[in-house]
Order: structure tokens, then C-alpha cells, then sequence
């Protein structure tokens, strides 16, 4: 399924922190971090970017597209979401 797809089909996990389980951390931000620099290790910060009241996570778009049905709806639960090629999260 496509990525985007994937994403708006949880969208009503949306800020569904409560429903994780296995929690790396109590706040869902630094959940989604541990969890995305776990399946993609980088060197980076995990900001890539930010304007206004968001920002993008600094995750390349075929690391995105391997994300399976189970880590996306785990990130849509942190607040995590997918926009234009990128992830990106409100303040």
C-alpha cells in the first residue's frame, strides 16, 4: 500500500499515545525519535526542518516507504505524520 495511504488510513490512531504498549519513553515525541532513529540509525539530528508550528523529521523518503502497517500506526500514535515525501510532527 502506498505510504500516504497508510498514514490516513490510521489518521484516527491519531495522538493515540495511550494505546502503545511497549513504551520507549512516556513522551510520545521521543517515542517516535527512539523508534525512527532504531529502524534508520543516522548521524544527523532528527529536525530536519521547521516552520511556523511544525517541523520534518530528517528521515529519507525510501527509508519512509519501508515502514511498515505496525511502525506507522505507532508513529501516527506519537503524532507523527506523513506530508509531501517527509514526516513531520506539530509543536
Amino acid at each position: 500500500m502506498d505510504i500516504e495511504k497508510l498514514f490516513d488510513k490510521h489518521e484516527d490512531d491519531f495522538l493515540g499515545f495511550a494505546k502503545i504498549n511497549n513504551k520507549r519513553s512516556n513522551r510520545p515525541d521521543l517515542h517516535a525519535f527512539l523508534l525512527l532513529d532504531e529502524l534508520f540509525p543516522g548521524n544527523t539530528d532528527m529536525i530536519g526542518g521547521a516552520e511556523h508550528d511544525e517541523f520534518w523529521l530528517d528521515i529519507e523518503i525510501e527509508d519512509i516507504e519501508k515502514l511498515t502497517e505496525e511502525q506507522v500506526i505507532e508513529l501516527v500514535r506519537c503524532g507523527v505524520r506523513f506530508d509531501e515525501e517527509s514526516l513531520c510532527m506539530f509543536t
